[in-house]
């Protein structure tokens, strides 16, 4: 299918470009929690919706990370923008290094904030079920988000998680994403890929933490770094937004270029 032309926002102005792609369960206003602090001397983000989200909402699709990587790699050359690098929460997170596995020479540096690894997200049967049903079930959409936080964030504010995920998602769009990123390994395709990659993990998130990442992330990226942000679980940009930007920007910002071009 031909590449769409994702919905976005452009935050800045700085030399270094930046691609935003969110998880599973929000559309580009889970970074909202993070906007107003950026560096927008530095760095120019582009923070995008995806098909089946926000303002992609109707769009039609496979609903797959290879598409969605697609889509990221077109909007960067609508945008004109050579070098970019890419941040990606979750689901968001396997885009991303979908992009490195096609366009590898075009990425500065690679963030995955609870990023799913390449291999994919192996569920036991009764996880399996509690995920494939929470496109119809908003219980079992609350039940995640609450399990994979520690249990220990206000009723009120997983209520509102649950809500502004029903709101900007398509049941089936949500649906099909679900088989792609949890079911689909490319890591063939990443591993040892040279370029930067930072995982930024919650230690109170039992499903995509440290452990996970230094048997997946660690090992496939030859330049792999991990940073664990101890208050947070899987949703950093609510939990800890200070303490992930530091992380974020202080990476991106270790890189050398001062413009797009290498």
């Amino acid at each position: 299918m031909a590449s769409f032309p994702l919905p976005h926002v452009l935050l800045g102005d700085g030399p270094h470009k930046v691609i935003a792609v969110h998880g599973w369960f929000a559309d580009r206003s889970a970074y909202a929690p993070v906007l107003a602090d950026l560096d927008l001397a530095s760095f120019q983000y582009a923070v995008v919706d995806l098909r089946g989200y926000g303002e992609a909402k109707d769009a039609t699709g496979a609903y797959t990370t290879s598409e969605g990587a697609a889509d990221v790699v077109a909007l960067a050359d609508r945008l004109g923008w050579d070098r970019f690098s890419l941040v990606g929460h979750s689901m968001g997170g396997s885009v991303a290094q979908r992009v490195v596995a096609i366009a590898p020479h075009r990425v500065r540096r690679l963030v995955g904030v609870s990023p799913v690894p390449a291999s994919g997200l192996e569920l036991p049967p009764e996880q399996w079920e509690l995920f494939s049903e929470a496109d119809r079930l908003p219980e079992n959409r609350r039940a995640i988000i609450d399990f994979t936080t520690g249990g220990v964030r206000p009723a009120a504010w997983l209520d509102r998680m649950v809500a502004r995920s029903l709101d900007v998602s398509d049941a089936k769009a949500f649906r099909g994403w679900l088989d792609s990123w949890a079911r689909e390994d490319f890591h063939d395709r990443i591993e040892g890929s040279t370029v930067p990659a930072l995982a930024v993990v919650g230690a109170l998130d039992p499903a995509l933490g440290a452990d996970l990442m230094r048997r997946t992330w660690l090992r496939w990226y030859a330049r792999a770094e991990l940073t664990e942000l101890a208050e947070a679980g899987h949703y950093a940009m609510d939990e800890t937004p200070l303490a992930l930007i530091r992380a974020v920007e202080e990476f991106l910002r270790a890189d050398g270029e001062d413009g797009d071009a290498s």
